[in-house]
């Protein structure tokens, strides 16, 4: 799946949580460590990846992560611990 796109989740210190897309979420969890990832995660050092899914496009993978950010935390957590697939099944129910 390396043409993939993926949605990814980081926690952060003070357990604040980052979302991001990127074709290589472990090269990219690297930069935000080495600081030349995002402004925010330069500011809020990560901690772990929490999460990540493959999206089919670029623009699948955009559409999920402002979907994802609408989220309160507690709703982000969920969504890392159950899976996208089941997440969105717990949604309709």
């Amino acid at each position: 799946m390396q043409d993939s796109w993926w949605l990814y989740v980081l926690e952060c210190r003070g357990g604040v949580l980052y979302t991001g897309i990127a074709r290589d979420v472990d090269s990219r969890f690297s930069a935000h460590l080495k600081g030349t990832g995002a402004k925010f995660t330069r500011l809020n050092k990560p901690v772990r990846i929490l999460a990540r899914v493959a999206m089919a496009t670029r623009g699948e993978a955009l559409r999920a992560e402002y979907a994802l950010k609408q989220m309160a935390r507690f709703e982000k957590l969920q969504w890392c611990e159950m899976g996208l697939e089941r997440f969105i099944a717990s949604m309709r129910a």
